[in-house]
């Protein structure tokens, strides 16, 4: 038990320690993974449709 609430009481420490992003940052790092996961969805599948097309006029 003794193990468990020492193991605890330093992830609290090392959490004080960590340097969390302030509103401004993380609105900003938020808004560039969401416009870069679109953007590669859209490419993707932009570029799955273009291969189904290919190989359906290839099958015909």
């Amino acid at each position: 038990m003794q193990r468990i609430t020492k193991f605890f009481s330093e992830v609290v420490r090392e959490m004080r320690k960590v340097s969390w992003p302030k509103r401004k940052e993380l609105t900003r790092y938020t808004i560039t993974v969401l416009t870069t996961v679109a953007f590669f969805a859209l490419f993707f599948a932009v570029l799955d449709l273009g291969i189904s097309e290919l190989i359906r006029l290839i099958l015909e």
